[in-house]
């Protein structure tokens, strides 16, 4: 079998700026709006007993999930070393080291979820994330990224090609015909109680 090229984008957040990434995303007060993403987008479902991150980084919406379920079962993806030795202290957490771009596990997770990480992918290696994620999942799916009707690449602290906006929860309804829109919303960097950056998420259903 051939050995799959490393994208650029991949290597840039396996590297020292994944790193930085890291550092700045480290606060209890950061949790807080994951947690209210999590009780908007899953407010009307039920019996979620078991989901997997794609791009967990060092664990904050791990940390505000776990908050909301305690029984829940997590696992999650991140490719970077430095992030995973984070996810590795969190209890009874499953860790797989590695790209979105690769497949993990073959289980079924009620809940499939991604909060700011399609953003970051390569835009041609995007048809396989989504197929990764879709066959990941038994039921749920949540979109939570920025969202552009038309591809856009923006800039990025700097650097171009690294961050990219769309409309993912769309591609992903047309390519699977079994997946409905169950809910979606926004949220807001001045919420004055639960901040988070401004992303729109999409809950998905296979039906």
């Amino acid at each position: 079998m051939t050995k799959r090229v490393i994208s650029e984008q991949e290597k840039f957040w396996m590297g020292d700026f994944g790193g930085q990434y890291n550092d700045r995303n480290i606060g209890n007060d950061l949790i807080k709006g994951r947690k209210h993403l999590f009780r908007s987008a899953l407010r009307t479902v039920g019996g979620i007993k078991n989901a997997i991150e794609f791009g967990a980084n060092i664990g904050l919406n791990i940390h505000a999930l776990k908050n909301l379920y305690p029984e829940i079962n997590l696992s999650a993806i991140e490719i970077n070393k430095e992030a995973v030795d984070r996810l590795l202290e969190i209890d009874d957490l499953i860790v797989h080291q590695g790209s979105v771009l690769d497949i993990h596990t073959r289980k079924l997770y009620d809940l499939v979820f991604s909060v700011g990480v399609l953003i970051h992918i390569n835009p041609n290696d995007l048809e396989n994330v989504y197929q990764n994620i879709y066959f990941s999942s038994s039921r749920y799916i949540l979109i939570a990224e920025y969202y552009s009707p038309k591809p856009t690449s923006v800039p990025y602290r700097g650097y171009e090609n690294k961050l990219f906006k769309r409309d993912f929860a769309g591609e992903l309804l047309d390519k699977y015909v079994d997946l409905k829109l169950i809910d979606y919303g926004f949220c807001y960097h001045r919420d004055p109680q639960e901040p988070l950056d401004d992303i729109t998420w999409f809950l998905l259903e296979k039906v």
